[in-house]
């Protein structure tokens, strides 16, 4: 994509990867509509930029999905690249998550990406360009104690911008999917969901995580605007990727799962292929 003043639209800028990329954009002269549910956290961050706007959009509110793409539509003349970046992290065994925390995280980490997608689709189709940016995680290329939920999510993630990627690419519509590993947001922090009823049974593999998660907080070794940056660059590249892992454990640990993986399929070819008629 070129470096002229297209529009950027990016959900969950409150806090983290959100923020920083709104702060990247701002300073690189891209038209940005920043959003959040508490359009107030912004203030401070688009105070003084003329190429910023913020509007209020909480993604599992299907109206105000609505509301805001036809507001950029209409202030701005379409949407260039969404950003969904809204999304908060959950760690619970399976067996001790209580239903309402888990419907609630496929809520924003699935559905209310799944509602900006289909709300930008359209005029991103009717003037021929677009690029769809979705925030997924490590977490959506392997599962680990306690994320069984959260992985989930995160996996659905992946398969709906493959998917995305492979049939939108002909209208000009170009697809992304983020896969970071760990940042120094609030991700392990204060957004960090826990089980509200912990079953004894999963202390030594999911509460052990838990305790090893808040611990670790503060100390990850991905930096926010670094990682930005590197969407950004990502976005404006002629030749954008499909995936795109941050942050030197992510590219560690997704290497470990693809050789994991690899090794698995080799170890069962035999019975693999025994599936075939013959």
């Amino acid at each position: 994509m070129s470096s002229t003043r297209n529009t950027w639209l990016v959900t969950g800028c409150s806090t983290g990867l959100g923020r920083a990329l709104v702060q990247v954009l701002i300073e690189r002269g891209k038209q940005v509509i920043a959003t959040a549910r508490r359009p107030e956290t912004l203030d401070d961050l688009v105070r003084g930029a003329d190429n910023a706007r913020v509007l209020k959009l909480d993604v599992t509110d299907e109206n105000e999905v609505r509301t805001v793409v036809a507001q950029a539509e209409q202030a701005f003349g379409g949407i260039d690249v969404l950003v969904n970046n809204a999304g908060y992290g959950y760690i619970s065994a399976i067996e001790e998550a209580d239903e309402e925390d888990y419907r609630a995280l496929f809520e924003t980490n699935v559905f209310g990406l799944i509602a900006m997608t289909r709300a930008a689709l359209p005029g991103m189709r009717q003037r021929g360009h677009g690029h769809v940016v979705n925030v997924s995680s490590v977490g959506g290329v392997m599962g680990n104690p306690g994320s069984g939920f959260y992985a989930a999510t995160k996996f659905a993630v992946v398969g709906f911008t493959e998917a995305l990627s492979k049939e939108a690419a002909h209208l000009g519509i170009k697809a992304t999917v983020v896969e970071p590993g760990a940042f120094r947001t609030d991700w392990a922090g204060r957004s960090l969901k826990t089980p509200r009823h912990p079953i004894p049974a999963y202390e030594e593999t999911v509460h052990a995580r838990i305790k090893g998660l808040s611990q670790f907080s503060g100390k990850q070794s991905g930096d926010p605007v670094r990682a930005a940056k590197a969407i950004f660059a990502a976005v404006e590249s002629p030749e954008p990727p499909l995936h795109l892992v941050l942050g030197s454990d992510g590219l560690r640990l997704v290497r470990q799962q693809l050789r994991s993986l690899s090794d698995e399929l080799e170890k069962w070819k035999e019975q693999t292929v025994s599936a075939d008629f013959q």
